[in-house]
C-alpha cells in the first residue's frame, strides 16, 4: 500500500497513528525516524528548522520506510500545503486556524474541485502514490488529509464551525498554546485541568462531527494515554528530545 494513503486509512479503521516529531533541518533525521516504530513522521515547518527545500527532500525518505509523512506548515502559508501534497505528504497540519475562514481557505488548497481549489501538479505525488492521473485525482481528496490546528479562544469558541467544513479533516490540538491563549497569557501549562477539559471538550466534539482528532503529545508516556483516549494522530517526542534522552543514557552508563 502507498504511504500516502496508509494514514487515512488508520484513521478511518480507528487505529491510533504514533507520530515522530522532527525540527531538525536535515531531512535524513526524518527518515532515519521513520526506519523506526512509528506510525508516521511530522516535518515541522512552523517552529522547527524546516525550510520547504528540506521539507520535500524528508517526504520522500519518510515514504521509502513505507511511511507517511505530514508538514506542518507555517501559519497562513496554505499555498504551501499543495506544493507539499504535490511532493508527496500524505497530510498537513495548519496551525492557528480560528474561524471557518481559516478553515476554509486552508482546505482550499487541501482538495481538488469540486470541493477546493487545489490546482493540479503532483510530479512527486504520482511517483510515491503508485497512481495515475486519472486515479490519483479521483483518490487524493479522501487520500490526504487536512488537520486545522486548534490552539486558541476563538478555534474552540468556533470549533463546531471548523469541523463542519467540508474540506477539513480534522483538528489538531497544540497543547501549549491553548494554555498559553486560555490562561490569557499567564500560564504555559499544556496538562493543567483547564487545558485538559478543553481537551476532552475538542475530542469530544470532533468524534461527534465524524472528523478526525490529532494532537501533540509531551512524551511517549502522554502520547500514548492520548491515543487510548481516542486521539487518531498523537505526536509521542520530538527529535531532539530523542537526541538529548539518548546522549544522556549513554553517558549514564559510561559514568
Amino acid at each position: 500500500m502507498s504511504a500516502m494513503k496508509i494514514l487515512a486509512d488508520r484513521c478511518r479503521s480507528g487505529k491510533p497513528t504514533l507520530a515522530a516529531w522532527c525540527g531538525l533541518p536535515d531531512p535524513a533525521v526524518a527518515g532515519l525516524l521513520a526506519r523506526e516504530g512509528f506510525d508516521a513522521v511530522v516535518i515541522d515547518m512552523q517552529h522547527g528548522a524546516i525550510d520547504f527545500a528540506a521539507a520535500i527532500k524528508a517526504i520522500p525518505l519518510v515514504a521509502a520506510a513505507g511511511k507517511p509523512a505530514i508538514p506542518r506548515i507555517p501559519v497562513g502559508e496554505f499555498a504551501t500545503a499543495s506544493r507539499l501534497l504535490d511532493a508527496g505528504a500524505a497530510a498537513v497540519i495548519a496551525p492557528m486556524i480560528n474561524s471557518v475562514e481559516d478553515a476554509r481557505r486552508f482546505g482550499g488548497f487541501m482538495k481538488y474541485p469540486p470541493l477546493g481549489q487545489r490546482s493540479w501538479g503532483p510530479h512527486a505525488a504520482l511517483t510515491l502514490s503508485g497512481l495515475g492521473p486519472a486515479d490519483y485525482f479521483a483518490q487524493a481528496n479522501g487520500m490526504t488529509l487536512a488537520f486545522a490546528m486548534i490552539e486558541t479562544r476563538e478555534a474552540l469558541a468556533d470549533l463546531d464551525g471548523i469541523l463542519a467544513a467540508p474540506e477539513i479533516d480534522g483538528i489538531f490540538i497544540g497543547p501549549s498554546d491553548l494554555s498559553i491563549a486560555l490562561s490569557d497569557g499567564a500560564e504555559n501549562n499544556p496538562t493543567g485541568p483547564t487545558v485538559t477539559a478543553a481537551i476532552d471538550h475538542a475530542l469530544a466534539r470532533t468524534k461527534a462531527a465524524g472528523k478526525f482528532a490529532g494532537i501533540f503529545g509531551l512524551s511517549g508516556e502522554q502520547g500514548g494515554a492520548l491515543a487510548r483516549k481516542g486521539f487518531d494522530l498523537v505526536s509521542i517526542g520530538t527529535d531532539t528530545g530523542f537526541l538529548r534522552a539518548g546522549a544522556q543514557e549513554v553517558l549514564a552508563a559510561a559514568r
